[in-house]
């Protein structure tokens, strides 16, 4: 089927570190529909799966790469780290870093949840940062079809502190500073995540149920940068900081 041969080519890209000008026509996704196909095919020869991220959450990332809202990803276990681990900056080709507020799910928040529910199905709320990727030379003008084939730009992310009490919290306007490299990068905030990290989360469940998934307990999610993306090297050291709530950081080798 074609979604299974688009899915061996990006796999291929991903394992030997060459890029794609894009998919061919013959197997090309043409909607939403069959790029998620390709990304279910993908995560079988990938997998385990350990969670979902969510690309294009700001006005800014939607019109940069053309699509009309965000995008669902699945995350690799293979590609999951822990903070103190170093990171891998050579199987990078994107090269860029993002502060993100992320969950863990202790149950699924089932069908058509509300977002009450979705928060009673999170287990808890941590820091990370994550590397997103492309396995296209040419990401931005992809398309949203070849994106969710390639699950939405994922790639490496590392997993800091967790953050208690973390649903009475003013995330909107909680302000997150990233450092690249000893030196002030970037500012942002919580509500540059969809206007709520919370409320990406919702939209994840309700995208998932909408298209015959679910999270299920033990997934991550990283609800989307907080500030623009950081470019990374080799040798380099990147810090989110959180302020009040902890900050999370990498050193790239």
């Amino acid at each position: 089927m074609k979604h299974e041969r688009a899915a061996e080519l990006l796999w291929d890209a991903w394992r030997t570190g060459e890029r794609l000008d894009g998919l061919p026509e013959d197997v090309r996704p043409r909607d939403a529909a069959e790029g998620r196909a390709a990304q279910a095919a993908l995560a079988e020869l990938a997998g385990p799966v350990s969670g979902w991220k969510i690309a294009a959450t700001t006005a800014y990332a939607q019109q940069h790469l053309g699509v009309p809202g965000p995008l669902p990803g699945a995350l690799f276990e293979r590609f999951h780290q822990l903070e103190g681990t170093p990171v891998p900056a050579d199987t990078m080709t994107m090269g860029v870093a993002e502060p993100e507020f992320a969950f863990r799910m202790k149950a699924d928040p089932g069908p058509g949840p509300s977002l009450g529910g979705v928060l009673d199905a999170v287990d808890t709320m941590f820091l990370a940062l994550e590397m997103p990727d492309s396995r296209y030379t040419d990401h931005q003008h992809a398309g949203g079809p070849q994106l969710l084939a390639d699950v939405a730009c994922a790639g490496r992310f590392v997993e800091g502190a967790a953050v208690p009490d973390w649903r009475d919290l003013d995330l909107p306007g909680h302000a997150v500073v990233l450092h690249a490299d000893g030196a002030e990068f970037a500012r942002g905030h919580g509500g540059l995540v969809l206007g709520d990290p919370r409320l990406a989360l919702h939209w994840l469940a309700t995208e998932l149920a909408r298209t015959g998934h679910r999270l299920r307990p033990g997934d991550v999610v990283t609800t989307g940068t907080a500030t623009k993306p950081c470019p990374i090297h080799a040798g380099g050291h990147v810090v989110a900081d959180f302020g009040a709530l902890g900050r999370v950081e990498a050193h790239f080798v």
